[in-house]
């Protein structure tokens, strides 16, 4: 079983994966309920977006001296407020979990960390935004895996 947890676990922490990956596949691969499938996955992309956050807000400028980190860092950072600016400006907070809610690569917490540092977000606000949004990406992609294969097909397009 903690083998299975920390798998779960891992994968959430994998950019472009996270909880789009972790709940299949313990809802598939493993002996674990779903509902426990469900709070570790959930609880684990919400606990990394606070990381991420934090770690944005209190480490990243001591790496700012090595020119190559400076530059890969604002590269990244322009790109997630190009993603999640439009919804923010449109729909403000609830734009922001909006966007972390929509389990499409891109949207999650890596992005949404990135980018409510970058548009001033206060870590409070973040903190219940990206919970709120984790917490609809993984009830979406659970009642997905739980419907079975039907339920992704309106993710495929039929030719």
């Amino acid at each position: 079983m903690l083998k299975e947890l920390f798998w779960i676990i891992a994968f959430t922490f994998i950019p472009a994966l996270e909880l789009r990956a972790s709940i299949p596949y313990g809802i598939f691969r493993t002996d674990l309920h779903w509902t426990i499938v469900f709070l570790v996955a959930v609880l684990a992309n919400a606990f990394l977006g606070v990381l991420l956050y934090f770690l944005l807000d209190k480490v990243i400028h001591l790496f700012f001296f090595i020119p190559w980190f400076q530059k890969m860092y604002h590269k990244i950072v322009e790109r997630s407020q190009k993603k999640i600016h439009a919804a923010v400006e449109k729909w403000g907070f609830w734009g922001f979990v909006i966007f972390i809610g929509i389990p499409l690569p891109g949207s999650g917490t890596y992005t949404a960390a990135v980018g409510a540092y970058a548009l001033g977000m206060g870590y409070k606000r973040f903190i219940l935004a990206n919970f709120l949004g984790v917490l609809i990406a993984g009830i979406i992609v659970t009642i997905l895996c739980l419907a079975g294969g039907s339920g992704f097909e309106i993710f495929i397009k039929k030719i």
